[in-house]
């Protein structure tokens, strides 16, 4: 390759390195818009009928049919929070007055940070939390100023678990049970009681279910979202769809507010999620809509910023709740919503046994739907398997990957060879292409022709390539949520789920991460050993060499798990390649003698 060619191709890497801070300088996100009286379309339906607590008649028309985001505002009671706490052997709950629900989850077997140590605090080890510093607590009760009241609430300890009750002006109380359960469950039962003797109309209300909220200070923020699941399939919102960037790439106008649900109680269950960490609510009958919005968490201080720049300065999350239209309720009346919570890791095994008893499919909170998720799926439980037979993880990914290759190393070997015999026939086929040069159709009749002779096929080294595929993106969707590989270290990478950094470079904070390079190193080796397609230009030949720089552009910051797989997997191809070389050789018939096609003269001047 010329200086010129190597020139283009060091400043198109430098200019992909840089992508995203030039595009993040020269198109800086647009500020969100201040809100407005912007509505919400809520269905009126009626309540749960046959219960004593319930209106046994039709409900009236409930006014206002809507719901807007001003009615949905929070403001901090100015009385002095009380906290209470309610634990078992995994988990650890903070009730608060403010708002009478579940402030902080704390999940005692999970630390908050793995993999590194802040600088400039204590080495005491803090333990991830959920819903953290999350503006409103979970099952907070939002709407018209009637129901919200001054959000303070009354808290008691009963029998089973904690009680957060208040009492409002126009004779309406609101009562809210909490009761644990086993592991990462708890109930929830929201009581709304007409204690006047007038009937009460009481708007439309938002429960909170919670917020996805950054699982420690270095948090990506790419990995948080919400799902929810309308008995059918689930969807899954995350910050790209509140950035409403064009192409991935160019932001738009943010957006704020997600809704959906079709008001008829096809919610049947929410979710909001860190990288590796869920709170989802079941409500016992499905809910209308399910509402969310971006919402702004207490930034670091300045101090905590000056010790350690990789703090996220401007956190956020998205605050997520189920939608309720309002209802009439005659004196003495009442009304109960149940929930089912589950606040923990995001545990394929817990998740899918709990979706089984539920019937819910509660473990698509992993991202394991569709295609690729059938292969994460396979690959979660093979290294899951291979860990309990006493390997470390980074020596599972590397099991999984030698058996895949010996489940294709068939093809890829016969892949081998043709593309070897396709490299000897280079010269054969490109004076069939000078001789037909005038008639394209007839030469790639004849070329075709040709092949077919020789047992040849231009596609046989891309069909091994394209079976991989799907193994590739299920190990890459399998380690963004596999919780199991957090923290978990193999050699130098102290956490195989993050990028294995080494060393920052001082200034310019750009990490050092030895995986992807030598991932890109074997890549570039396999490159030039792999034999050239026919009929390829020279020039294609070597951008084709070259190519693999671009995925250490691409995969330079993904997980040091992902980039374990495919060093290992390149290292294996080599060694392959190799061996089938070594072996045609060995049989005394190398590739590079094929006989000449009937009727075929070369390119020569005939004697």
């Amino acid at each position: 390759m010329d200086r010129k060619s190597i020139l283009v191709l060091i400043v198109t890497f430098l200019l992909l390195m840089a992508w995203y801070p030039l595009m993040n300088r020269l198109y800086p996100p647009k500020p969100i818009p201040p809100r407005t009286n912007q509505v919400v379309q809520i269905t009126n339906t009626s309540l749960e009928p046959g219960s004593p607590t319930t209106p046994t008649s039709n409900l009236p028309p409930v006014v206002p049919p809507r719901l807007s985001a001003s009615n949905a505002a929070w403001t901090v009671p100015s009385t002095p929070e009380e906290i209470v706490h309610l634990e078992n052997d995994w988990v650890r709950y903070a009730f608060s007055s403010h708002g009478g629900g579940l402030k902080l989850i704390e999940l005692k077997k999970y630390p908050e940070t793995v993999g590194r140590k802040k600088k400039g605090v204590s080495n005491n080890q803090h333990v991830a939390t959920l819903n953290t510093k999350a503006p409103v607590p979970v099952m907070t009760l939002l709407g018209e100023e009637a129901l919200q009241g001054d959000h303070l609430y009354r808290l008691s300890q009963t029998a089973n678990g904690i009680r957060a009750e208040k009492r409002m002006p126009n004779g309406l109380r609101i009562i809210k049970d909490f009761v644990l359960s086993s592991n990462y469950l708890f109930q929830a039962v929201v009581r709304l009681e007409n204690q006047s003797s007038n009937a009460l109309v009481i708007g439309p209300q938002e429960h909170v279910v919670g917020t996805a909220t950054p699982v420690n200070p270095y948090d990506n923020a790419m990995m948080m979202g919400l799902y929810w699941y309308d008995g059918r399939r689930s969807t899954h919102i995350d910050q790209s769809w509140f950035a409403n960037r064009t192409l991935g790439c160019f932001p738009g106008v943010p957006r704020t507010e997600f809704l959906a649900g079709d008001g008829n109680s096809n919610v049947m269950w929410t979710a909001v999620h860190n990288q590796f960490f869920t709170v989802a609510a079941v409500p016992g009958q499905g809910a209308p809509r399910v509402v969310a919005r971006q919402v702004d968490l207490p930034a670091p201080e300045a101090e905590e910023l000056k010790l350690d720049s990789k703090l996220v300065a401007k956190p956020f999350g998205y605050q997520t709740a189920l939608i309720y239209p309002g209802a009439e309720l005659a004196a003495g009346q009442a009304v109960e919503r149940s929930y089912t919570f589950f606040a923990g890791p995001r545990e394929y095994n817990t998740l899918a046994r709990l979706g089984a008893d539920m019937g819910n499919n509660l473990d698509l909170v992993m991202d394991f739907g569709g295609f690729f998720g059938f292969f994460a799926k396979i690959l979660l439980l093979s290294m899951n398997g291979l860990h309990a037979m006493h390997l470390s993880y980074g020596w599972s990914i590397i099991a999984i990957t030698v058996i895949i290759k010996l489940l294709f190393w068939p093809l890829t070997n016969a892949s081998t060879r043709s593309m070897k015999r396709m490299a000897a026939l280079q010269p054969q086929m490109k004076a069939l292409q000078e001789k037909y040069k005038d008639d394209p159709k007839k030469m790639n009749a004849k070329l075709m022709e040709f092949m077919k002779e020789h047992r040849v096929s231009p596609m046989s080294g891309c069909f091994p390539i394209v079976l991989q595929i799907p193994v590739f993106f299920g190990f890459y969707k399998m380690l963004q949520s596999a919780i199991e590989l957090r923290g978990a270290s193999f050699l130098w990478a102290r956490d195989l789920s993050q990028p294995d950094t080494i060393w920052t470079l001082p200034g310019l904070e750009f990490p050092i991460n030895p995986l992807p390079l030598l991932m890109g190193a074997t890549m570039l080796w396999q490159s030039h050993l792999t034999p050239p397609s026919p009929g390829m230009d020279p020039m294609q030949q070597k951008i084709m060499k070259y190519m693999p720089l671009m995925f250490i552009v691409f995969l330079y910051n993904f997980s040091a798990g992902l980039s374990l797989y495919w060093t290992v997997q390149n290292l294996l191809s080599i060694a392959q390649m190799k061996l089938t070389k070594n072996v045609t050789e060995a049989a005394g018939a190398p590739a590079s003698v094929v006989p000449a096609p009937r009727g075929f003269m070369p390119n020569k001047k005939r004697k």
